[in-house]
């Protein structure tokens, strides 16, 4: 319908109380801690709480991503953490070098990632840079809520207020 905004456009309306689950890869420490700083500075301007995992690279992300998005579907997990997430935040950075590793690791990473959040139907902000050099990485890791980390939230947000509005319900 012309001039009646598509559902979940628009500015996002802060839900608050979420609980996100904040998967980091480590495999470059400097640029992990940036795109970390600008993600929790998102999640908890929201009034949610980040719950953080850290892996060590790329590839681990989705192997986590699809375990926390199990946690209070399928298994039962250790005191100290809720019972389920409503969404995942998943960050990390692959740098290309002179093999197709890189190919390799940037495809798998981001299918499997995206087959955890169609699987178990959970938000998932994804923060994965694919870069040709550390510079650009740090570029774009940089700058708090307005990097790249921060996006990667936002977008875990939008969409489960999104999931909200069409359930009644987070995810």
């Amino acid at each position: 319908m012309a001039g009646v905004p598509a559902t979940g456009s628009g500015p996002s309306r802060r839900i608050g109380g979420l609980r996100i689950a904040v998967i980091e890869a480590r495999f470059y420490d400097d640029i992990a801690d940036e795109l970390v700083a600008g993600a929790l500075g998102v999640i908890e301007a929201d009034g949610s709480t980040a719950h953080r995992f850290a892996v060590p690279g790329a590839l681990e992300l989705p192997q986590l991503a699809q375990i926390v998005a199990a946690r209070g579907r399928s298994i039962a997990g250790p005191k100290g953490l809720p019972d389920r997430f409503d969404g995942i935040v998943a960050l990390g950075c692959v740098i290309r070098g002179e093999t197709s590793h890189y190919d390799i690791v940037c495809n798998n990473a981001n299918h499997f990632l995206y087959e955890a959040a169609r699987q178990h139907a959970i938000p998932v902000g994804n923060g994965i840079l694919t870069v040709d050099t550390r510079e650009q990485a740090l570029a774009r890791a940089r700058g708090g809520v307005a990097g790249k980390g921060g996006d990667a939230a936002r977008a875990c947000l939008r969409l489960i207020e999104v999931a909200h509005d069409l359930l009644g319900r987070t995810p």
